[in-house]
């Protein structure tokens, strides 16, 4: 059984559960989807050869599996079995070594003190409980004047990804919306609070750079309305069945309004931020 903070078991059930195995299945889908944030946010990490990595919420290992072809060494944390499962494959496939991943919540998680030249996490840190316990904890496990790189969402609204998608299937009624602070999606949306969380968790010169990538949902409008559906199905629940429909009719419309060339894009935006321990 894996360790967890009490005030992660949520986290724990989602990502452990049923989203975190639709994540595992659609793998290759949700690393294409961020993909054109990878090139920015490698450069910022500069990983060099002979470091050690750890890769905070790895997912599905894609940036682990980066991180130790280019040092040697990178050890992948996440919540979900079911995607470490996939990361662990697919490191065997590419023969990879020097890559480990362990089932973990980072913001308990034993890490040997001072183990690792360069944190990383790709869309992965909005999600603790405690985010500077979280990164404290992190940071504790960096060499002394390690870097830190993060990857994280900025507001709702400057994502048209999230927008378009719950303003269809939301048919008109409020969104749910999470208390302040409460980890999700855009928990670090705000930069002055993103600042405030990396320098009460003992983290300096921290930089938040802000960067906006088209973000893909399939290669066309039938393969993403399959894909939105499992991911974000769970709105449509309580409509009749004359509201689903619409719902559903509203959300084709909208992806069909994104077809371009590459398939189904919608804007996003995000912050990369870098620091370091002292």
């Amino acid at each position: 059984m894996v360790d967890v903070h009490p005030a992660n078991a949520g986290q724990l059930g989602a990502w452990d559960g049923a989203q975190g195995a639709y994540w595992a299945a659609q793998a290759d889908r949700f690393d294409r989807s961020v993909a054109r944030y990878d090139a920015a946010f490698l450069a910022a990490a500069d990983l060099r050869p002979g470091e050690r990595v750890l890769d905070v919420g790895c997912g599905t290992g894609r940036t682990t599996r980066e991180a130790a072809r280019r040092t040697g060494s990178a050890l992948g944390v996440d919540l979900s079995s079911a995607m470490l499962e996939v990361a662990r494959r697919r490191a065997a496939e590419e023969e990879l070594t020097g890559v480990r991943f362990q089932q973990a919540d980072a913001q308990v998680a034993d890490f040997p003190p001072a183990g690792f030249d360069v944190a990383i996490s790709r869309t992965g840190a909005m999600f603790f409980a405690d985010p500077v316990a979280a990164l404290a904890n992190v940071g504790r496990a960096l060499v002394p004047g390690g870097r830190l790189v993060l990857l994280v969402w900025q507001a709702l609204e400057a994502n048209e990804w999230m927008t378009e998608i719950l303003g269809a299937l939301a048919a008109g009624r409020p969104l749910p919306s999470p208390p302040p602070g409460a980890p999700g999606p855009f928990s670090l949306a705000d930069p002055d609070h993103l600042r405030g969380v990396l320098a009460a968790a003992g983290h300096r010169q921290v930089e938040v750079e802000g960067l906006a990538e088209p973000e893909w949902f399939g290669a066309d409008a039938d393969d993403a309305q399959e894909f939105v559906l499992g991911l974000a199905g769970w709105l449509l629940d309580g409509l009749d069945d004359a509201a689903r429909a619409r719902a559903v009719a509203d959300l084709r419309r909208r992806l069909e309004a994104h077809t371009g060339p590459d398939g189904i894009e919608f804007g996003s935006a995000a912050w990369l931020v870098t620091a370091r321990r002292p």
